[in-house]
This record gives structure tokens, C-alpha cells and sequence, in this order.
């Protein structure tokens, strides 16, 4: 009786066939030429597909840019904490407000730079929190009256004011990008 699911073709026959050991192996059944779009088994080397090849190496560029950006994130947090402890004279509720945000920020991006260098995906909750804190960051300036002077240099005014742009922008990206991939993992998952 015949499997249908053509496993009697594997069995040894002698007279040469179909799957027995006189079969001519370099004879290819029009089936051999199917992509089946899974990578295994098809084409020239069975066991690799070139979408696996290309798809690691996006991953690993973006891994390095992410992790750039988380790293110049946690450096930003960082200024905004020790800028209000070295260089400017504020009030005590601007500078408790930038030692935690900052202290915060840099702990985040600290975090999210240490799960990328370990081969752990970005976290999404942690680049949002930071986006948000940079949005804070934005509005905390005039909300606590910092004094404005001229410069990034002279202000805590605008040094604040630049760092939460700055920290908005690259975590808002950071927290996209983490979704974005963690979108195309599922997908590629289900498939």
C-alpha cells in the first residue's frame, strides 16, 4: 500500500526506480526546482537561504545605531544631572528635577545600551519612558522658572531645554525602532 505522503519512495528497491539505491543522482525531479519560500532544501545550498544572510546583517547595522544612540542618550542624561551640580545656580526644585531626570535618563539609556551589546533586543517601555522624560525636559524649564541667559553654555535655561530635544527625539526613535523590530521578529515568527 502506498503512504501518501510518498514516504515509500525512501525505501531501498532494486530494480532502480524510485528512491532505490541504482537511482542515477544526478538525475532532479522538476519538484528540486520549487521554492518553497522556507530556505530549507531548495536551490544551491541546501541549508541556507540568502534572506536569513541579509536580514543578520540589517539587524546587526541597526543594532550598532541603536546602540550609538542609546549611548548618546545616557551621555545627555548625564549632563543634564551633573550640569545643575557643577555649573549652574538654580533653584532646589530645578535642580532635584534635573539630578532625577537626568540620574533617570542615563540609567535607561545605560540599560538599553547593555541590552544591545549582549545581544538583547531594545526595550520599548524604557525608550518610551525616556521619550516621555524628555518631553518633561522640554516644558520643566519655564514650569520651574530656570534663568535663561544667552547661551547653551551660560543657561540652564537652554541647556535643559536642548538636552529634552534631544533626548525626545533620538529615544522616540530608539522606542520606534524597537517596535518596528519586534513587529518584523513576530511576523517572521509566524510565517
Amino acid at each position: 500500500m502506498s503512504n501518501s505522503n510518498g514516504d515509500d519512495r525512501d525505501r531501498d528497491r532494486s530494480d532502480g526506480v524510485e528512491g532505490g539505491a541504482d537511482r542515477d543522482e544526478g538525475m532532479r525531479s522538476p519538484s528540486d526546482d520549487v521554492d518553497s519560500g522556507t530556505g530549507v532544501g531548495d536551490r544551491d545550498d541546501p541549508g541556507r537561504d540568502r534572506r536569513d544572510e541579509t536580514t543578520r546583517v540589517a539587524n546587526e547595522e541597526r543594532r550598532r545605531k541603536i546602540s550609538v544612540i542609546s549611548g548618546i542618550i545616557a551621555v545627555i542624561g548625564a549632563w543634564v544631572a551633573l550640569s545643575v551640580v557643577a555649573l549652574y545656580d538654580v533653584s532646589s526644585a530645578a535642580f532635584w528635577n534635573n539630578v532625577l531626570v537626568g540620574g533617570v535618563v542615563f540609567a535607561a539609556g545605560a540599560y538599553n545600551y547593555y541590552r544591545l551589546a549582549n545581544d538583547i533586543p531594545l526595550s520599548v517601555g524604557v525608550s518610551g519612558l525616556v521619550a516621555l522624560l524628555g518631553i518633561w525636559l522640554i516644558v520643566a524649564p519655564a514650569l520651574l522658572e530656570m534663568p535663561a541667559g544667552l547661551g547653551l553654555t551660560e543657561s540652564p535655561f537652554w541647556s535643559t531645554l536642548a538636552s529634552g530635544l534631544l533626548i525626545a527625539a533620538l529615544a522616540g526613535y530608539n522606542a520606534y525602532d524597537a517596535r518596528e523590530a519586534r513587529s518584523v521578529a513576530t511576523d517572521s515568527a509566524r510565517a
